[in-house]
C-alpha cells in the first residue's frame, strides 16, 4: 500500500489494518490453544521414551536400572517426562572452544585478586 495516504483512502486503509490485525489476533490464540503456557506435561511410554532418544528399549531399560535416566514408576509401567528427557540430554552437552575460553577468562579475572596476594 502507498505510504503517502490521501484523507479519501483512509477509510480503506483503516479497514484492511483491521482486517490484517483481526487475523494475527486468530492465528495467536490458534497457536495457543495448540502449545498452551499451562499445559500438563506429557509423559512418555518406554516405547516412546526410545524413539524420543533414538535407543532401544533394551537401552532405556539398562539406563533406568543405572539410574542414569529419569523415570516416574506407577505399578509396573515407567513413565518419562519429555521435558526430563530434554534435561538429561542438554546435561551431556559438551562446549565448544569459544565457551570455554570464555569461561577461562571469567575465571581468571574473578581470581585475579587472589594470585597477586600471594606475592
Amino acid at each position: 500500500m502507498n505510504e503517502n495516504l490521501t484523507f479519501d483512502q483512509l477509510p480503506k486503509a483503516v479497514t484492511m489494518l483491521t482486517q490484517e490485525v483481526s487475523e494475527l489476533k486468530k492465528l495467536l490464540l490458534e497457536k495457543r490453544e495448540q502449545h498452551p503456557a499451562n499445559a500438563p506435561e506429557q509423559l512418555l511410554t518406554v516405547q516412546e521414551a526410545a524413539e524420543f532418544l533414538n535407543l532401544t528399549v533394551p537401552t532405556i531399560y539398562s539406563k533406568v536400572s543405572k539410574g542414569e535416566l529419569p523415570v516416574m514408576k506407577r505399578s509396573k509401567r515407567l513413565y518419562f517426562s519429555r521435558t526430563e528427557l530434554l534435561d538429561y540430554l542438554k546435561e551431556g552437552r559438551k562446549k565448544s572452544n569459544a565457551e570455554i575460553e570464555s569461561d577461562a577468562e571469567a575465571y581468571l579475572l574473578n581470581n585475579k585478586k587472589g594470585l597477586n596476594n600471594g606475592k
